[in-house]
């Protein structure tokens, strides 16, 4: 029997690009490839300790292998990892133990696994381009981010040219500088202002080290044999079209939200493999079957957002000053410096309407006729599904590519309304009511439902996410069929 054509899946081992990458990796095994997915040695721990000691056994064509991230262990187990720790340390320590996987799975004197004929790597971790090149195979990046989020990075180089980054001083954070300062010459998008760029940009350092690690990251992309994004065309129209012609990048594919695409094809074993890095609390289902069609706000800040004690009260007493339901996501590490510990007053204020829980399965809780509104930190997984299940938005940007999210979900795509950064009581309060009851809440709605029905016709049999999956498998086969 032919062997199958073996693709290597490599994540930034952070909690929304495994959970992203292992989406496209299934729906490439359904294709008929085999797969070996990549994670760090401590996030490979982390799934065993969440999701149980036979989790990540795979089955014969979807593996899981392993490598160092080149750090020493953090001092509790299930602990967020630092991102720009983790980042340096991945472009510095990563490259020589990927070759050395790589030589091991194309070794196959001694296996059953055929030798490996494409890598898809997170865009992040472009180390992975010297492995394709010593092995004169294709290799694809996956963005897990927005097309538009992707463009900001690229103008990283732009903007030092044109004097915007460094900022000149810490007052330029706080004097209207971001609100007032309009960027007009990126193609494809219009009025975005410098508070909607990257977070990253919001520094006085002119060697800052993430500023530096994306924007590097970003210019090595043009070195792949094409880019893949988890988007739909419709979503993001004018910003791919005006940069596909513009820039010097290899073929760019959107084949999102690829949660709905994923939906598509027929069960298959390798749709039991899990990536969530927490234990998910499925009894909060039970407790939003308990509560009236569209009388819950959803709130989830992700896996890396972290808040101020102060932040965490304000978020509670408007939460619970709006008088409405909420389903609140709180890891025990959204607490800068400490566990999320709530007062006991709110607590009991809150106990017939509100239910607290460690982590869940997100997916299914938007999907629950309960919901009425997420509010959320803007992550494009987050952004992703909750258009998709037809869920207006509060939006808290807290870092990296949630700033330029909320701005599409505010202003472009009209399903969000934004929370100061600095949150105040008062303020969650009036727009959580504004969001459950109010004339903007039934418009953000009406507008959601339009964006939901479009991401359904763009991963459904014919339409352009659909198609275009079929098109990266083409180019992985005939790659294969070339290097033959």
């Amino acid at each position: 029997m032919e062997k199958k054509i073996h693709v290597v899946c490599i994540a930034l081992p952070f909690q929304s690009h495994i959970s992203s990458m292992m989406r496209l990796a299934k729906i490439l095994h359904f294709k008929g490839f085999q797969i070996t997915f990549v994670n760090t040695e401590f996030n490979h721990q982390r799934l065993l300790n969440a999701r149980g000691s036979d989790s990540l056994i795979g089955l014969p064509d979807f593996r899981f292998e392993t490598i160092p991230d080149g750090l020493p262990p953090p001092t509790h187990p299930n602990a967020s990892q630092d991102l720009l720790t983790l980042c340096m340390s991945t472009q510095k320590n990563c490259l020589e133990p990927f070759q050395n996987l790589m030589h091991r799975l194309s070794n196959t004197k001694h296996s059953n696994v055929p030798p490996v004929s494409c890598i898809i790597s997170d865009g992040c971790m472009s180390f992975t381009l010297e492995a394709a090149k010593e092995f004169g195979i294709p290799i694809f990046l996956y963005w897990p981010v927005s097309f538009s989020a992707f463009v900001c990075v690229l103008q990283f180089g732009n903007l030092i040219q044109r004097g915007l980054v460094p900022l000149k001083d810490e007052s330029y954070l706080t004097n209207g500088y971001m609100e007032n300062t309009v960027i007009d010459w990126i193609p494809g998008m219009e009025d975005i202002r410098f508070k909607d760029l990257l977070s990253y940009v919001r520094t006085t350092d002119p060697d800052d080290a993430l500023f530096d690690f994306f924007r590097r990251e970003a210019e090595r992309n043009t070195g792949a044999t094409a880019l893949i994004f988890n988007t739909f065309n419709a979503l993001e129209m004018e910003v791919l079209d005006a940069l596909k012609s513009q820039l010097p990048l290899p073929p760019v594919y959107a084949v999102g939200p690829l949660h709905l695409l994923l939906n598509q094809f027929p069960l298959s074993e390798s749709q039991s493999l899990g990536s969530n890095l927490w234990k998910e609390d499925t009894e909060c289902l039970k407790w939003l079957d308990l509560k009236e069609p569209n009388s819950v706000m959803y709130v989830n800040f992700g896996s890396i957002t972290v808040m101020t004690t102060q932040q965490l009260v304000e978020f509670a007493w408007g939460l619970a000053n709006s008088n409405h339901n909420f389903l609140w996501i709180i890891r025990p590490d959204i607490v800068v410096g400490e566990l999320a510990s709530l007062l006991a007053e709110f607590t009991e204020e809150t106990k017939d309407r509100g239910l607290l829980a460690s982590w869940c399965p997100q997916e299914d809780v938007l999907h629950h006729a309960s919901i009425a509104g997420f509010l959320t930190h803007c992550g494009w997984n987050s952004t992703l599904e909750s258009l998709s299940c037809g869920v207006p938005m509060l939006c808290w940007p807290f870092l990296g590519d949630q700033q330029p999210n909320c701005r599409y979900l505010c202003k472009n795509w009209e399903v969000g309304m934004e929370i100061d950064s600095n949150v105040e009581r008062d303020e969650v309060e009036r727009l959580g009511r504004e969001l459950m009851d109010g004339e903007k809440g039934k418009k953000m709605k009406k507008k959601v439902m339009e964006w939901k029905k479009k991401a359904e016709e763009a991963t459904s049999p014919g339409g352009s996410s659909y198609v275009t999956i079929d098109k990266i498998v083409s180019e992985i086969l005939h790659s294969k069929i070339t290097d033959q």
